[in-house]
């Protein structure tokens, strides 16, 4: 049967085509004539076998597509492998960023003021009053000042430990509190004269953690100046300093007596 339908897929359309040149030809030549009539005899059977030789690739073209497609051997490597786009692959994990680590006794203190520097940002965000909003960020400046102290001298690191465990966690939480009553949105006499006492406080704190700050350089300020008289002893037994005998003399006595 499916040669049967092969066939007259290819051979109707020779017919078809003799049909329809008859019916054009028929009516530019007379046909009534003999020479008419073999001319367009002539034509419509050359159409027709052109026709036949045009359907007949066709059919063939078409037979050999549909046994590769049945053959193993034609199914290609990317049906057997699907590939896989790039918006379906999975994404790479980003990378985590690595902390650097200063020692077991200064990484805490590190850890510590970068939360409690976090805490007063989020205080600032909250908090209106422009005055506070202030003097958190200077707290939050000489708080940052002494958690890299801790890293550029650890010989500070017993007063850093004492201000971190009791004075920046106690100013933290007056913060809050400070933050929670300006949220309340009224006026009273406890909300009013409690706001007033954080904000004094405030000043308080910022006097004294300068001091602190101030504290954790007396090594250095002792070493430098040591430094410094030792640099112009030197000098002087050089006598690089271009002084006088009796003041150089005097110099040298002072560094011995030091």
């Amino acid at each position: 049967m499916a040669n049967r339908r092969r066939r007259r897929r290819v051979y109707a359309s020779p017919f078809y085509t003799f049909a329809l040149m008859w019916l054009l030809l028929s009516g530019v030549f007379p046909l009534y004539r003999i020479s008419g009539l073999l001319l367009t005899l002539f034509l419509c059977t050359g159409a027709a076998y052109f026709a036949g030789r045009i359907a007949a690739s066709r059919e063939n073209k078409s037979d050999a597509a549909r046994q590769a497609a049945r053959s193993p051997a034609s199914v290609r490597k990317s049906d057997q492998q699907p590939s896989i786009r790039k918006s379906d692959a999975p994404a790479p994990a980003p990378a985590q960023p690595q902390k650097k680590s200063y020692g077991p006794e200064i990484d805490p203190i590190v850890q510590e003021g970068n939360r409690a520097l976090s805490e007063m940002g989020r205080l600032y965000t909250s908090i209106k009053d422009p005055e506070v909003k202030k003097k958190i960020n200077e707290i939050m400046r000489i708080t940052d000042k002494i958690t890299q102290d801790a890293i550029a001298d650890p010989g500070d690191i017993p007063q850093i430990k004492k201000f971190m465990n009791y004075y920046l966690p106690t100013t933290i939480k007056l913060l809050n509190a400070y933050d929670r009553m300006s949220a309340q949105g009224i006026e009273g006499e406890n909300l009013t004269k409690s706001m007033n006492n954080i904000n004094e406080m405030l000043d308080a704190a910022i006097v004294a953690y300068k001091k602190r700050l101030d504290s954790l350089f007396a090594n250095q300020a002792l070493d430098i100046e040591t430094d410094i008289q030792v640099m112009n002893t030197m000098l002087a037994r050089e006598g690089l300093t271009g002084e006088k005998d009796f003041q150089i003399a005097e110099a040298l006595q002072t560094a011995e007596s030091n």
